[in-house]
């Protein structure tokens, strides 16, 4: 059985082996490409040896000053929601999150007038407490 092994250069060789040898050869070439393969799929690692530093694991809310400033505006924004009634907060919430008007009709089975009238009631009276 002839074996051919190529080298990093690129030159090709030849070797002749016995059946036996050349069984093993191939079937250990065969072990290694497939685990190669698996790795590729499956790669195992460990947390330890991983490097939490740079700006790739930083976080805004990392600085106490920033988690400060966030609660505060949290605090702020939810004593504004408080003063309005609970139809126009949830309302408002949804415009907040993105969600159309006429989404919000579909949603809740209203008119579309009376619900764009809520919000920008809602509106109206937040811009008084600002």
């Amino acid at each position: 059985m002839k074996i051919t092994y190529k080298s990093v250069t690129g030159e090709v060789t030849e070797v002749e082996v016995s059946e036996e040898i050349g069984n093993f050869i191939l079937d250990s070439r065969r072990e290694e490409h497939n685990a190669n393969e698996r790795a590729r799929y499956h790669q195992e690692f460990s947390l330890d040896n991983l490097v939490y530093e740079g700006s790739v694991y930083a976080s805004a809310d990392s600085e106490p000053a920033s988690s400060l400033i966030r609660k505060e505006k949290d605090a702020e924004r939810e004593e504004l929601l408080s003063r309005l009634t609970e139809v126009q907060r949830r309302r408002l919430e949804k415009v907040m999150d993105g969600m159309s008007i006429a989404a919000i009709t579909r949603e809740e089975h209203g008119s579309y007038n009376s619900i764009k009238e809520s919000v920008e009631k809602a509106r109206q009276k937040l811009k008084k407490y600002l």
